[in-house]
Protein backbone atom coordinates (compact mmCIF):
# COMPACT_ATOMS: atom_id res chain seq x y z
CA UNK A 1 0.00 0.00 0.00
CA UNK A 2 1.45 3.42 -0.91
CA UNK A 3 1.54 5.62 2.25
CA UNK A 4 1.06 8.84 0.31
CA UNK A 5 -3.03 8.43 -0.52
CA UNK A 6 -3.59 7.63 3.04
CA UNK A 7 -1.64 11.15 3.93
CA UNK A 8 -3.16 13.25 1.29
CA UNK A 9 -7.07 10.95 2.41
CA UNK A 10 -6.26 12.61 5.91
CA UNK A 11 -5.38 15.96 4.88
CA UNK A 12 -8.44 16.30 2.68
CA UNK A 13 -10.78 15.01 5.07
CA UNK A 14 -9.39 17.17 8.36
CA UNK A 15 -12.27 19.11 9.14
CA UNK A 16 -9.77 21.46 11.12
CA UNK A 17 -7.27 21.90 8.52
CA UNK A 18 -6.45 25.63 8.13
CA UNK A 19 -7.62 27.57 5.27
CA UNK A 20 -4.85 30.13 3.61
CA UNK A 21 -6.16 32.79 5.83
CA UNK A 22 -6.46 31.33 8.96
CA UNK A 23 -3.58 32.08 11.88
CA UNK A 24 -3.77 28.59 12.52
CA UNK A 25 -0.97 26.47 10.43
CA UNK A 26 -1.51 22.60 10.25
CA UNK A 27 1.53 20.38 9.07
CA UNK A 28 0.81 16.45 9.08
CA UNK A 29 3.69 14.17 8.98
CA UNK A 30 3.28 10.10 8.72
CA UNK A 31 5.91 7.71 10.07
CA UNK A 32 6.50 4.11 9.82
CA UNK A 33 7.19 2.40 13.20
CA UNK A 34 9.28 -0.55 12.79
CA UNK A 35 10.70 -2.34 15.79
CA UNK A 36 14.55 -3.18 15.46
CA UNK A 37 17.17 -4.78 17.88
CA UNK A 38 20.42 -2.03 19.04
CA UNK A 39 22.69 -3.17 21.53
CA UNK A 40 20.53 -6.27 22.51
CA UNK A 41 17.73 -3.96 23.13
CA UNK A 42 14.19 -3.50 21.37
CA UNK A 43 13.86 -0.11 20.21
CA UNK A 44 11.18 1.55 17.42
CA UNK A 45 12.82 3.31 14.37
CA UNK A 46 10.66 5.23 12.76
CA UNK A 47 11.09 5.92 9.13
CA UNK A 48 9.68 9.18 7.19
CA UNK A 49 7.72 8.96 4.05
CA UNK A 50 8.15 5.46 3.59
CA UNK A 51 7.96 4.00 0.27
CA UNK A 52 4.79 1.43 0.58
CA UNK A 53 3.44 -0.04 3.65
CA UNK A 54 1.61 -3.21 4.27
CA UNK A 55 -1.21 -4.81 6.23
CA UNK A 56 -0.18 -5.27 9.81
CA UNK A 57 2.59 -2.23 9.68
CA UNK A 58 2.05 0.19 12.61
CA UNK A 59 2.13 4.62 11.51
CA UNK A 60 2.34 7.18 13.24
CA UNK A 61 0.21 10.41 12.36
CA UNK A 62 1.86 13.82 13.66
CA UNK A 63 -0.18 17.11 13.01
CA UNK A 64 1.63 20.09 14.12
CA UNK A 65 -0.09 23.04 15.43
CA UNK A 66 0.85 26.82 14.71
CA UNK A 67 -0.22 29.49 15.75
CA UNK A 68 1.06 32.22 12.86
CA UNK A 69 -1.14 35.12 13.85
CA UNK A 70 -0.59 38.12 15.88
CA UNK A 71 -3.20 37.27 19.08
CA UNK A 72 -3.96 34.07 21.13
CA UNK A 73 -6.13 31.59 19.47
CA UNK A 74 -8.90 30.50 22.18
CA UNK A 75 -10.25 27.36 21.57
CA UNK A 76 -8.58 25.90 18.87
CA UNK A 77 -10.20 22.57 18.24
CA UNK A 78 -7.35 19.87 16.14
CA UNK A 79 -9.36 17.36 14.23
CA UNK A 80 -6.98 14.28 12.78
CA UNK A 81 -9.27 11.68 10.96
CA UNK A 82 -8.16 8.09 11.45
CA UNK A 83 -7.12 7.13 7.42
CA UNK A 84 -8.67 4.91 5.74
CA UNK A 85 -7.30 1.63 5.07
CA UNK A 86 -6.18 1.76 8.62
CA UNK A 87 -7.82 1.44 12.76
CA UNK A 88 -6.42 3.48 15.26
CA UNK A 89 -4.29 1.62 18.21
CA UNK A 90 -5.79 3.54 21.20
CA UNK A 91 -2.48 5.51 21.40
CA UNK A 92 -2.60 9.23 21.05
CA UNK A 93 -1.34 12.15 22.33
CA UNK A 94 -3.09 12.24 25.93
CA UNK A 95 -5.00 15.83 27.14
CA UNK A 96 -2.66 17.99 29.18
CA UNK A 97 -3.35 20.96 31.17
CA UNK A 98 -3.64 23.24 28.15
CA UNK A 99 -6.18 21.06 25.97
CA UNK A 100 -8.59 18.54 25.89
CA UNK A 101 -8.41 15.02 24.02
CA UNK A 102 -11.96 13.85 22.12
CA UNK A 103 -12.64 10.68 19.65
CA UNK A 104 -15.45 10.38 17.60
CA UNK A 105 -17.08 6.94 15.83
CA UNK A 106 -19.01 8.80 13.50
CA UNK A 107 -16.57 10.54 11.22
CA UNK A 108 -16.14 13.76 13.33
CA UNK A 109 -20.05 14.64 13.75
CA UNK A 110 -19.82 13.82 17.52
CA UNK A 111 -16.74 13.89 19.98
CA UNK A 112 -16.18 12.44 23.87
CA UNK A 113 -13.73 11.72 26.04
CA UNK A 114 -12.51 7.95 26.18
CA UNK A 115 -13.86 5.59 26.40
CA UNK A 116 -16.38 6.19 24.14
CA UNK A 117 -19.88 4.26 24.48
CA UNK A 118 -22.72 3.28 22.19
CA UNK A 119 -26.40 1.67 22.82
CA UNK A 120 -26.76 -1.92 21.35
CA UNK A 121 -29.87 -3.84 21.01
CA UNK A 122 -29.76 -7.57 22.09
CA UNK A 123 -31.95 -9.90 23.15
CA UNK A 124 -32.68 -11.57 26.35
CA UNK A 125 -35.28 -13.60 27.37
CA UNK A 126 -36.75 -13.49 24.00
CA UNK A 127 -36.90 -9.80 24.35
CA UNK A 128 -35.03 -7.05 23.02
CA UNK A 129 -33.32 -5.07 25.51
CA UNK A 130 -30.87 -1.73 24.68
CA UNK A 131 -27.26 -2.14 26.60
CA UNK A 132 -24.51 0.72 26.91
CA UNK A 133 -21.09 -1.06 25.63
CA UNK A 134 -17.58 0.53 25.36
CA UNK A 135 -16.81 0.98 21.41
CA UNK A 136 -13.60 -0.37 20.91
CA UNK A 137 -10.77 2.04 19.77
CA UNK A 138 -10.28 0.41 16.10
CA UNK A 139 -13.95 1.55 15.58
CA UNK A 140 -12.31 5.42 16.22
CA UNK A 141 -13.25 7.49 12.90
CA UNK A 142 -11.27 10.67 14.33
CA UNK A 143 -9.12 12.24 17.43
CA UNK A 144 -9.53 15.74 18.31
CA UNK A 145 -7.30 17.96 20.58
CA UNK A 146 -9.37 21.41 21.43
CA UNK A 147 -6.53 23.94 23.11
CA UNK A 148 -7.63 26.14 25.65
CA UNK A 149 -5.34 29.08 24.50
CA UNK A 150 -2.94 29.20 21.54
CA UNK A 151 -0.68 32.10 22.19
CA UNK A 152 1.05 33.74 19.16
CA UNK A 153 4.25 32.19 18.29
CA UNK A 154 2.95 28.58 19.72
CA UNK A 155 3.88 25.24 18.00
CA UNK A 156 2.00 22.26 19.59
CA UNK A 157 2.24 18.87 17.95
CA UNK A 158 -0.40 15.98 18.69
CA UNK A 159 -0.71 12.36 17.51
CA UNK A 160 -1.87 8.84 17.31
CA UNK A 161 -0.88 5.38 16.41
CA UNK A 162 -2.58 3.19 13.68
CA UNK A 163 -2.58 -0.32 11.71
CA UNK A 164 -2.55 -0.93 8.91
CA UNK A 165 -5.28 -2.96 7.24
Amino acid sequence: MNVAPIALGALLLGGALAQVSSPLRLQLTQELVTTVTESGRTVEKLSSMPKSVRPGDTLTQVITASNLGKSTLRQASINLPVPRGTEFLGQSTPAGPRWSTEFSRDGGQTFAAAPLKKTITVTENGKSVQKEVIVPPSEYTNVRWVVGAMNSGDTLKFGFRVKVK
